[in-house]
């Protein structure tokens, strides 16, 4: 009876919008505050990636961070919305680690799958290209492609795309977040846009030049192939 009770309350709190939820972590709801980072995770987790550039570093910093809003719920505001608090507390933990890391002041952001047994929904996969191994394979390699070039963005860019092209904040969001005039989030984003078609251009041009490559290892097994068939067959190379 005790566990039905505790899936109720569980699927309630679930439901709950943004300023319900804080109040009840206020009041030292945990499982509220366990609904909060469930439904905040991804969105954080990328903006802390956007500035350390790396899944663990970010994953350290986010869970500080958590730790920081926890204790800091009752000063939430409900006018305000909760994904931008959030996003403020994890953009000062990963600024203060880069900091921290670098040894160095920061330049401000306002100034610059595992093996699996049979699965009968795999033979269903035949049926859609899109989930054909290779396909899968292509994808994963573009998405590698992409968060590449996306590091690559200057650290006052960098950002501004998470948050508004990956995560689709809207540009007033986005600009409180990062405390930048929402004329500002326009250019960077603008910005970025055009160095990343830059930055996959040039990759796409590698790429096409290494497609199909024939190197040397590939070229002396075909030889040496046709020799020995040639010598077993009693035929020789035309002199």
């Amino acid at each position: 009876m005790a566990h039905t009770d505790s899936l109720a309350r569980s699927g309630s709190t679930t439901s709950l919008a943004d300023h319900d939820l804080a109040a009840r972590a206020a009041a030292g709801d945990g499982q509220a505050f366990t609904v909060i980072m469930r439904r905040h995770n991804r969105l954080l987790f990328r903006t802390a990636r956007s500035i350390l550039k790396s899944d663990v570093d970010a994953e350290d910093a986010l869970q500080e961070a958590y730790l920081r809003a926890w204790r800091a719920i009752d000063g939430f505001r409900s006018e305000a919305k909760l994904s931008t608090w959030l996003a403020r507390i994890v953009i000062n933990e990963s600024l203060a680690r880069l900091r921290r890391g670098r040894g160095a002041q920061v330049i401000p952001l306002d100034n610059t799958t595992p093996e699996q047994d049979h699965d009968p929904m795999e033979d269903r996969m035949e049926d859609d290209p899109d989930q054909r191994p290779d396909r899968v394979a292509m994808r994963g390699e573009l998405r590698r492609l992409m968060e590449a070039c996306i590091d690559r963005l200057p650290d006052a860019f960098r950002s501004v795309f998470i948050l508004r092209a990956v995560e689709e904040m809207s540009v007033e969001d986005v600009a409180i977040a990062l405390d930048l005039p929402e004329a500002t989030v326009r250019t960077r984003l603008f910005r970025a846009r055009g160095l990343l078609r830059e930055g996959l251009s040039r990759d796409i041009d590698v790429a096409t030049a290494d497609a199909f490559a024939f190197d040397g290892v590939r070229c002396d097994r075909i030889v040496a192939s046709v020799l020995q068939r040639a010598g077993a067959d009693g035929s020789s190379p035309a002199r």
